[in-house]
């Protein structure tokens, strides 16, 4: 892959926060005031060298970063093929790479003298990153999460209790992301001069599409830097998995103006049919939803059209206005993979490393394991965007122990 004669990217979004033409802000009037005061206050300490130090400070001593990069020797030599080498974001403080914004976001609600946290979660990873973030800096915490989620996602649950955040059981609709994200607008709109909505992923209004990104890209920085150490090379292709599409756009940032393949993996659930996947950038078409403009699961009238994933952090309607534009502009290459496909990659990730992922960061695995055989030389870099302590219930009660994996 040539690089000449392409745009540099990662130099998005505008003044008005489009990437292209997806983003932006489509805010009720009330909003638009606190939103303005968010975007002032990140653009004023995205430079500012004490919040970067104190950011970087908290980063080493307290997330424990950096992650390191693993080789899967084993699973490459099993599968055949190109090798896969893993970025471990599972080995963050609270087992996920959400923890590398919701630390940034609490420090910026300190900086602008906020009492409380607010913010919406589908697997609990965001929520048990933002409870953490709370105790931490000493704030309040309320997370709002569908009631399908707080039964699959019964430990998260727990954590965040006990890390002292308020859980909000969303009761309508289909009880998942999109009804919680719902949840926590309404209720930052009611306390919006108090309190901070920290968005779990690169989507919303703007400016959290960028600001999102920008704590997320130590991802992308720190694997670039380590897989050429590793190795002497670039890997040929990085993977990782794309619901709202935070951990992707983190360790995309890095290789996006590299010769580099690049593929986010979708939820293709059971199938095609509508409801039983949350595939937006495959079946999806340009739309608003809370906020932003996006590719987006609708119906004729335009209204988000029901989702489905084995994968709580994956079911949401939008996706990330940079994705879109990325996958406009021929960068990234969006792909899908089923819960059938996943189910095999958890277990033999699990059973042939003594790693046990997340089922989000399983759906990248089994792009990978795929592709490697079809690329047959080479290697494959995937974000391994959390571990998989979250979904054992549901493993347990759904896939068993994986006895024939």
């Amino acid at each position: 892959m040539s690089t000449i004669g392409r745009p540099a990217f990662g130099n998005n979004p505008d003044e008005r926060g489009f990437f292209g033409q997806y983003g932006g802000q489509f805010l009720p009037p009330q909003l638009e005031k606190p939103f303005a005061e968010i975007t002032e206050a990140y653009h004023r300490i995205a430079n500012d060298a004490g919040f970067i130090a104190e950011l970087r400070s908290i980063r080493k001593h307290f997330q424990g970063r950096p992650t390191p990069v693993y080789h899967a020797r084993k699973l490459s030599l099993s599968n055949g093929g190109a090798h896969i080498y893993l970025k471990r974001e599972d080995l963050n403080h609270t087992g996920a790479h959400k923890i590398n914004h919701c630390m940034g976001e609490g420090l910026l609600a300190t900086y602008m003298g906020k009492k409380k946290l607010i913010a919406e979660t589908g697997a609990g990873q965001h929520g048990v990153a933002l409870a953490t973030a709370a105790a931490y800096f000493g704030l309040a915490c309320e997370i709002h999460m569908g009631e399908v989620d707080i039964v699959k996602q019964a430990p998260n649950v727990s954590r965040m209790k006990l890390l002292g955040a308020t859980v909000v059981p969303v009761s309508f609709g289909l009880k998942t992301l999109k009804e919680a994200v719902d949840s926590a607008f309404q209720a930052y709109l009611a306390d919006y001069e108090r309190a901070i909505y920290c968005i779990g992923s690169v989507v919303g209004p703007h400016p959290f599409p960028l600001m999102v990104r920008d704590f997320q890209k130590v991802v992308g920085i720190e694997a670039r830097e380590q897989f050429i150490e590793l190795t002497g090379n670039l890997p040929d292709a990085v993977t990782a998995c794309v619901g709202g599409g935070s951990n992707a756009m983190g360790i995309f940032s890095g290789f996006l103006n590299d010769p580099v393949e690049i593929y986010g993996v979708e939820p293709l659930g059971r199938g095609p049919a509508v409801g039983d996947h949350a595939a937006t950038m495959t079946y999806g078409r340009e739309g608003i939803i809370h906020g932003f403009k996006c590719y987006l699961l609708q119906d004729e009238a335009g209204e988000p059209s029901p989702v489905y994933s084995c994968a709580s952090g994956l079911d949401y309607p939008g996706v990330g206005p940079e994705h879109c534009y990325l996958k406009d502009a021929g960068r990234v290459n969006y792909v899908t993979i089923s819960d059938e496909q996943c189910k095999e990659a958890f277990f033999k990730l699990s059973r042939q490393e003594g790693i046990i992922p997340a089922i989000e960061s399983a759906h990248a695995l089994a792009f990978a394991l795929d592709q490697a055989r079809k690329m047959r030389t080479g290697s494959i870099l995937v974000n391994l965007s959390g571990r998989g302590d979250k979904d054992l219930d549901y493993v347990l009660e759904n896939w068993g122990t994986g006895a024939d994996a």
